[in-house]
């Protein structure tokens, strides 16, 4: 890759970011506006897919994944991830802005921790192949490793909707961001198999004659409407500077573990970097516990708020 193409990608990851660390706070506005005291919260019924303001914060989200997919083919893995944690920097800046969501000093550290750790595991992940078709990519999916993976993904997210989301869902956030990082986990393989496809289909070669395509269409169709849901759900719970961090290191987490699952990474890993992934894992599992101590916290103190401003409302 080129040096002009590394900063065009750099730039993409960045604008990527930005876009989607803003995204996060306008979703939140949109599903607080929908929250009433007569129909309870926006996600139990899904009352914001009429609110505008919602959909804005949809779209500017898809148009930062996009900018950040385009992102991809101009510069290495290794350079534009780690960006990724500027939506976290920009989630929290604005959240604390516009929805007057206090952080606090245990926050803030759990917080840095978080970010700090994914971007140790990012560094020293081990790489993936330059994988040019379909077919490669399928290869790779249908050995036992990943097969294993995915299907133990599968049966833990049933299990946690099943079991884990009626008891703990509403008082740990860690619960539904977990759902969205296993299944996007195996969306962004999907995703990629997908854009492959569609890559290869512009280049000349038609891959819509293959009925992988379709099965990789409906797989991204079906697996982002299922973290959209348990997303909007966790955010409407939660405060944004709790959901933003955690839902990141548990995304590239879990991302990185299927791919790694996927392509035999961890065979290929040194000392080095084994140890390096070690202590990122540990300094990661840190910040997620201090920012799951706090979301009970954070609420009842919203909570409290929120009566206030009902009894002036009386008063007055």
């Amino acid at each position: 890759m080129t040096l002009e193409g590394r900063y065009v990608g750099l730039i993409l990851a960045i604008c990527s970011s930005l876009l989607i660390g803003i995204s996060f706070v306008v979703t939140k506005k949109g599903l607080q506006n929908s929250s009433t005291a007569e129909h309870g919260r926006a996600s139990d019924s899904h009352r914001y897919l009429k609110n505008p303001v919602w959909w804005i914060g949809l779209i500017v989200m898809v148009m930062g994944e996009i900018l950040n997919f385009i992102g991809y083919t101009f510069a290495p893995a290794i350079l534009i991830t780690p960006l990724g944690a500027l939506s976290v920097i920009v989630g929290a800046i604005l959240g604390s802005v516009f929805l007057k969501e206090k952080m606090g000093p245990i926050g803030i550290i759990g917080c840095l921790l978080s970010v700090i750790g994914a971007v140790i595991i990012i560094f020293h992940a081990p790489e993936d192949p330059d994988v040019q078709s379909v077919q490669e990519l399928v290869a790779y999916m249908l050995k036992p490793g990943f097969l294993v993976y995915g299907i133990l993904v599968i049966l833990i997210v049933v299990g946690m909707i099943w079991k884990v989301v009626p008891r703990y869902g509403k008082t740990k956030p860690i619960v539904y961001l977990s759902i969205c990082s296993l299944i996007g986990s195996l969306s962004v393989m999907a995703v990629k198999a997908f854009g492959i496809a569609v890559k290869l289909t512009v280049a000349g070669n038609n891959q819509f004659n293959q009925p992988s395509t379709y099965i990789f269409g409906f797989m991204c169709a079906l697996f982002i409407l299922v973290q959209v849901n348990y997303f909007n759900k966790a955010l409407d719970l939660f405060c944004t500077n709790v959901v933003n961090p955690i839902y990141y290191v548990c995304f590239t987490t879990a991302t990185i573990i299927a791919s790694a699952i996927m392509f035999q990474g961890w065979n290929t890993a040194s000392l080095t970097n084994t140890v390096s992934l070690i202590c990122g894992f540990l300094i990661i599992f840190s910040g997620v516990y201090l920012l799951d101590m706090i979301a009970p916290l954070s609420n009842r103190q919203r909570r409290l708020k929120k009566k206030r401003r009902q009894q002036k409302k009386r008063y007055h």
